[in-house]
């Protein structure tokens, strides 16, 4: 790892003469030199030297100073009782935190408590569920270098672990966006360890190279999961999956766990103590499933808003989550992060939702049961690690006594996946029975101090507090008894935890104290006392209760442990609960907002009166339209007969070209994933990848412009696109020159028509590449209708054959607020010199635009020709047309110049 942060240097200097308790400290910062040490002191995490600075300034706590024998140190704490709040603090300031608990009681040691590192929090690993603020799945990425590269990913907190072989970086990212990890650890000789990559929200290190050595990494493997052999493929996803698995048991401390008898539990001795709830690894092939990149994820706004404002935040996620439990809610997003390729699946899915719409009574039994299922991954998790209360232990007890009831809630199932998950759902009878026998139904939070167990599990305890309750029966009635004995009406019998039990007198009365009461503390108005049978009681009550106490918690943690056993089998159920939750939660949002069951697996995109999902939930009337694009060439098809699968889509700004593009892809995208879609009927075609080219942003830091962002979008897009493809993209060209920006789009267009045959929806203000729907079998014009009402614009928001007759660029100008006189001097210009992609008058025909030279397929003679025939008057003609030099002009060129001279007749 790196040495971010290593032992104090002032600390360094006196490494010969430093305190026990500051050795321990040093020692630690040095094993783990790329954390921030919290090294516990009492009640208190405690960091010194720079450390507490760093601490101080961060947290926004007070630094301190602590003074020995070898000089003063700066000093910050922060309590142990609200510690993760403060770890959330560190983390969010990029480091990694080592806590150094205390694995001795002060009271049974002489001399320096011993410390150990239980655990690293780092933002990949984090288990702690104040840390993990959600449902969401919390990933940490191992990549390795080899034939390609191997990818693993696991998820701590649930146990989710996943391994894939991919040939390529942009495959590598293209694959991290799918799952998001929040770290990640590299290999050596693997050099992509950056934002592109990765993402900026991702911590990337370089681990251990000896954790990727193959022999070490399948060793590691076969004790978790098997036979490397059986389970991966190839080399990388080997080491990969091996390290990973090193980093998340480094990640445990190196102590991993305190057992019941309170020492250190040392994961080298038994690496699986504090993992072994990670049974269970799923090697998949990312051409089985959709492939949505980083900036499809992005632009179709699946799981976050790339703008604060508007659609009320909603995401795609967010419209379709009605799932009862956290179960579901990481289901749901694993179903949209990967959409299914197998047209069997998909229907399996699709039947299902369609058995669940057509019964509401059913939906709403099962949605209420569900909501009764706790978070039982992430419990399963804690159990095996050791960290599970008994409050934990009940609540995986409750959600055991719901499976019955679900089970019989779909025991009449038709739907093929229904009628699975109703023969696998296990009830796991054996382990809630234990459970409710053992644990009370309303435990205390900590295991340590009794009143766990329940009476009745366990003779000898039974017995233990039955000692106990007696002993304290017997001191309840000695302040009566007392009283009677010695005519002291005030004496009292009282307990603290240093003396113990005591009878108190007053002053007044101290004449008539009996003699065989014997003084055990001297008060400024009182005596305390004690008797020889009350000394004896006391140290019975005292030994029942610690030995109760001592056997209590060990009968818990062995409850604990038959549960942790128990792992692979929770993880199922678990499994089949999420699946089932989200199977009702598409239906109930189907039956809720109108969506039909779509058919998957056509030749062509069919679409009636589809909608946005997520902008139709935020607007009063959203208005659906069609979609129709056939099959891209295929062989040696005849492209004179195609139906065009390339749609060229122009209209004003606002008219809805953006959203309508995106409701395509995300209706297609819904249906892959299994769900219904908002449309009154969809026949759709198994997509491997939606490509998205949309919005404008930059990259400023690494200096790259709006224009080279789009740029190299574009240039994936053209490699990668396949027939079997839906691409969007929105105002290509526009981040240059006109004629360069017309070029570029004209080329695009047909690029993706002839050598590629995807799906394609083409948005633009380049009213000049409408001509392609001429020249080009596949290419359609669509566009979206605007009216007039009292002189103003209105957008209808329809789509409609054919190109658009302007784009009412100064309109939209005028309603976002633009002062009046920037919009009349628009006006003017646009009479007195009308820009090159559009109309002088907005109801007129667009005219032409002119190619760009300097290698975008004009000449600079034909171009300079061209300006100058865009600025004669009719009365020109006959010069303009004598400089027009044919021999050097293409095709595109004389038709741009053809329609100028035209439009300059028309304007007289």
């Amino acid at each position: 790892m790196d040495a971010a942060l290593g032992p104090p240097e002032q600390m360094a200097e006196l490494d010969d003469d430093l305190t026990p308790m500051m050795a321990q400290y040093y020692e630690l910062c040095e094993q783990y030199d790329d954390a921030l040490v919290l090294f516990q002191v009492g009640d208190f995490y405690e960091a010194f030297c720079a450390a507490a600075e760093r601490v101080a300034r961060l947290c926004e706590i007070t630094l301190t100073q602590r003074t020995d024998s070898t000089g003063k140190y700066p000093m910050a704490g922060i309590p142990i009782d609200n510690a993760e709040s403060y770890i959330e603090t560190l983390l969010d300031a990029g480091y990694r935190v080592a806590v150094a608990d205390q694995v001795e009681d002060p009271d049974e040691v002489s001399g320096v408590v011993q410390r150990a590192v239980t655990r690293i929090v780092t933002p990949g690993t984090l288990t702690e569920s104040e840390l993990l603020g959600g449902a969401d799945n919390n990933y940490v990425a191992a990549l390795a270098a080899g034939n390609g590269y191997g990818l693993a990913l696991v998820d701590v907190s649930t146990g989710d672990c996943y391994a894939t072989s991919v040939a390529s970086e942009t495959a590598v990212a293209d694959e991290l966006s799918r799952f998001g990890p929040a770290e990640a650890i590299v290999g050596p000789n693997v050099d992509v360890a950056d934002d592109e990559v990765f993402g900026p929200a991702c911590l990337v290190t370089e681990y251990d190279a000896a954790a990727f050595e193959r022999e070490r990494a399948e060793e590691r493997i076969e004790r978790y999961f098997g036979p490397p052999e059986r389970l991966l493929a190839g080399d990388a996803e080997r080491r990969a999956c091996g390290a990973l698995l090193s980093y998340a048991e480094y990640t445990r401390g190196s102590s991993g766990a305190v057992g019941p008898d309170g020492e250190p539990v040392d994961p080298d001795v038994d690496p699986k103590r504090t993992l072994d709830y990670l049974n269970h690894l799923t090697r998949y092939d990312p051409r089985e499933y959709m492939l949505l990149d980083a900036v499809a994820v992005e632009s179709l706004e699946l799981f976050e808003r790339r703008s604060v404002r508007g659609h009320e935040n909603l995401t795609l996620v967010d419209t379709l989550d009605e799932t009862a439990c956290a179960l579901g809610r990481r289901e749901l997003t694993d179903w949209l992060r990967r959409p299914l390729l197998d047209t069997d699946r998909i229907d399996g899915r699709h039947e299902s939702v369609a058995e669940l719409q057509r019964d509401p009574a059913t939906r709403e039994r099962l949605h209420d049961l569900l909501a009764d299922v706790y978070d039982l991954e992430r419990l399963i998790s804690r159990v095996s690690r050791g960290r599970a209360n008994a409050r934990d232990l009940r609540s995986l007890a409750s959600t055991l006594s719901v499976v019955p009831d679900v089970r019989d809630a779909i025991a009449e199932a038709d739907a093929r996946l229904l009628a699975d998950l109703h023969a696998t759902l296990d009830p796991l009878t054996d382990t809630r029975e234990e459970i409710e026998a053992a644990i009370r139904p309303d435990p205390p939070q900590e295991v340590t101090e009794g009143g766990v167990v329940r009476e009745g599990y366990d003779d000898e305890l039974d017995a233990l507090r039955s000692t106990e309750r007696s002993g304290k029966d017997w001191i309840d009635s000695l302040e009566a008894d007392e009283r009677e004995r010695t005519g002291i009406d005030s004496l009292k019998v009282g307990h603290n935890s240093v003396h113990g039990y005591y009878i108190e007198v007053t002053n007044a009365n101290l004449e008539s104290v009996p003699e065989d009461y014997q003084r055990r503390q001297t008060l400024k108005n009182s005596e305390r006392f004690y008797t020889p049978e009350l000394k004896e009681r006391e140290e019975e009550i005292l030994r029942a209760e610690s030995e109760a106490d001592d056997l209590e918690y060990d009968l818990f943690c062995r409850v604990r442990d038959a549960v942790a056993d128990e792992a692979e089998r929770v993880q199922a159920l678990a499994d089949r609960l999420a699946r089932l939750d989200v199977l009702v939660s598409f239906a109930e949002v189907a039956a809720r907002h109108d969506y039909c069951r779509p058919t998957v697996g056509g030749d062509g995109i069919d679409i009636e009166r589809g909608r946005h999902p997520v902008v139709e939930r935020t607007e009063d009337a959203f208005v659906p339209n069609d979609t129709h694009l056939g099959s891209g060439p295929l062989g040696d098809a005849d492209t004179d007969e195609l139906d065009p699968f390339f749609a060229v889509l122009t209209g004003p700004n606002m008219s809805g070209k953006s959203t309508y593009m995106r409701q395509v892809a995300l209706v297609c995208l819904l249906a892959q994933a299994g769900s219904f879609v908002p449309a009154s009927s969809a026949d759709l075609p198994v997509l491997d990848r939606v490509f998205t080219r949309v919005g404008a942003s930059d990259d400023i830091a690494g200096g790259r412009s709006t224009f080279m962002i789009e740029m190299t979008e574009l240039a994936t897009i053209l490699r990668e696109a396949t027939a079997d493809s839906l691409v969007l993209l929105d105002e290509v060209g526009r981040g240059t020159s006109t004629a360069d920006g017309l070029a570029i789009a004209r080329a695009v267009t047909e690029y993706l028509h002839d050598e590629v045959g995807a799906y394609t929806l083409f948005a633009t203000h380049h009213h000049d590449l409408t001509e392609a729907a001429s020249d080009l079998a596949g290419v359609a014009n669509r566009h979206f209708e605007t009216s007039r009402e009292d002189g103003d614009v209105v957008f209808d928001h329809e789509l409609a054959p054919g190109p658009a007759a302007a784009s009412y660029g100064v309109e939209v100008a005028e309603m976002a607020g633009v002062p009046e006189s920037v919009v009349e001097r628009s006006r003017s210009v646009i009479a007195d010199d009308e820009p090159d992609d559009e109309p002088a008058n907005p109801d007129s025909t667009p005219t032409a635009t002119r190619p760009s030279t300097n290698g975008h397929g004009t000449t600079d003679e034909g171009a300079e020709t061209a300006e100058v025939v865009r600025t004669k008057s009719a009365d020109g003609l006959e010069r303009a047309l004598r400089e027009v030099d044919v021999a050097t002009m293409t095709p595109v060129e004389a038709l741009n110049v053809l329609a100028d001279l035209k439009h300059s007749v028309e304007r007289g």
